[in-house]
């Protein structure tokens, strides 16, 4: 069964796209820019940061139209769709107004709002320093994960994203998910001596057995072996040192062997 098409438009162009397909999944196909902070290819959309809001009307709609967030609102036949305008863009600068109150010494925060024209915060700037923006990021790629080993906690102003009960967070595995995919690296964690530290713990590394680099912490390997059903030994070498051996053996499969029989003919000669 052929996927259903549609056909809408983005600033006035034409488009195609597959039914189901979001307004953010089409303009990112087509190289239309749309600002995202919350939003990760990786993971379903929320819609929590609201950045990627859009103009919408359809014309059966005499003449409504409404603001939406393209990570979420689905394609539609004869949909109109403008990313850019006064009103969304002082939407857009509105929302990064609050959120460099809340963080106003987080760097990619400060990019993001100078790009929009916000180079102050016209809000009490928050008193707690922080650098966490609450997209929530972190916690649904730990869930997706099947750790879930941070979450929300509190409510309104005091709203923070932490471990159980403030303490280290038992079901984590070390694998730094979270942090990388944090956009404004509120997340600290660092390698040191074959030991990782997050979350207020510490975790022993995985040596290569080929070269001794660090792979991944021992908690991380037992927990993605187990889930794969395969033995750990398998993911005891670093991405180097597979590669290389991968490529060494393809050069020896495919190293052209004169016959024995060439051999003896010319050692006779």
């Amino acid at each position: 069964m052929s996927e259903k098409v549609v056909n809408l438009e983005i600033n006035g162009r034409g488009f195609q796209a597959r039914e189901g397909m979001t307004i953010l999944e089409v303009a990112k196909r087509e190289g239309i820019p749309i600002p995202t902070l919350c939003h990760h290819d990786a993971l379903e959309p929320v819609g929590a940061c609201r950045l990627c809001m859009v103009e919408i009307t359809h014309p059966n709609w005499r003449g409504w139209k409404g603001l939406v967030t393209a990570c979420l609102y689905p394609v539609e036949e004869g949909l109109q769709v403008t990313t850019e305008s006064q009103e969304i863009h002082q939407v857009r600068k509105t929302i990064l107004d609050l959120l460099l109150a809340r963080c106003p010494d987080a760097p990619y925060i400060q990019k993001v709002a100078a790009e929009h024209g916000v180079t102050a915060t016209s809000f009490k700037k928050n008193e707690v320093q922080t650098v966490c923006i609450l997209c929530g990021l972190c916690v649904r790629v730990c869930a997706v994960k099947g750790c879930n080993a941070i979450g929300t906690a509190r409510r309104g102003i005091r709203r923070e994203i932490a471990a159980p009960f403030g303490m280290p967070p038992p079901d984590c595995i070390g694998c730094t998910s979270c942090a990388h995919i944090c956009p404004t690296d509120a997340i600290p964690w660092e390698d040191v001596n074959g030991v990782r530290k997050i979350w207020d713990q510490e975790f022993e590394m995985v040596r290569c057995v080929s070269c001794g680099r660090p792979i991944m912490p021992v908690t991380q390997l037992e927990f993605e072996a187990k889930r794969a059903g395969i033995s750990p030994d398998y993911m005891t070498t670093c991405p180097a040192c597979s590669q290389q051996k991968t490529l060494e053996t393809i050069r020896t499969a495919f190293t052209i062997k004169r016959p024995a029989s060439e051999d003896a003919v010319e050692a006779a000669s």
